[in-house]
């Protein structure tokens, strides 16, 4: 991937995906669909919540957080109060569940977010929070059954809270043969470009810091 593919600027190496509705890297769709008919088998409708995103879309999502437009969660899962944070402070709380822009694995087209329809009830609204995997939670069978099947197509769950400094996220998979070069081609340089250049809210903390948040959020992800 060339960097504007890595940093979500582009889109010349997504394809869109009809059923179900989804954009992939044109090497990943064919894996993840081989996934989905193991799960129809087994008797689960596995889907992306979400797939490919764009650079503006996660930068829309980071300034609505830094300012307090869009709601922040504590490492329990609890509301933060953005007003009382600084801005290092607001930095940190959004990247236990956020990326910064250019930094999203979602940009490669080679990570979903992924529930299981058949196993939504009518009307609920989605919040992809580890409740919704734990047991008791509408997604606790697909938990267990991508926990041993996914490795099978090619996808594991880079954030499961032992390397990576992102929160335990048992709805993200990744898929490894195209991602971790990704991954090591997305480096703090080329990342660093991409922000400089964004309306990003609290840039002037985060290019202070970009070294220290490649290395945690970025390099350091959890294998299998």
């Amino acid at each position: 991937m060339n960097s504007g593919e890595l940093t979500g600027q582009v889109r010349t190496h997504i394809v869109d995906v009809p059923d179900p509705t989804c954009a992939l890297h044109t090497h990943v769709a064919a894996p993840f669909l081989s996934l989905r008919r193991a799960a129809l088998a087994d008797g689960l409708d596995v889907a992306p919540q979400s797939s490919f995103r764009d650079f503006a879309r996660q930068l829309e999502i980071w300034n609505g957080k830094f300012s307090g437009a869009r709601p922040m969660y504590d490492v329990s899962g609890q509301p933060i109060d953005v007003g009382r944070l600084d801005p290092a402070q607001r930095v940190e709380a959004i990247l236990l569940w956020s990326a910064l822009p250019g930094a999203s694995r979602h940009h490669w087209g080679t990570d979903v977010d992924l529930i299981d329809r058949r196993a939504t009830p009518p009307g609920y609204r989605v919040q992809l929070i580890p409740a919704e995997y734990a047991p008791g939670g509408p997604y606790a069978a697909l938990a267990g059954w991508l926990e041993l099947n996914a490795p099978r197509f090619g996808f594991f769950r880079p954030f499961r809270g032992e390397l990576s400094a992102v929160q335990p996220e048992p709805w993200h998979f990744s898929f490894a043969p195209l991602a971790d070069d990704a991954r090591r081609a997305l480096t703090a340089e080329v990342l660093r470009q991409a922000i400089a250049a964004a309306p990003l809210l609290g840039k002037e903390e985060v290019l202070a810091r970009l070294d220290d948040l490649h290395a945690r959020y970025v390099a350091s992800i959890d294998w299998p």
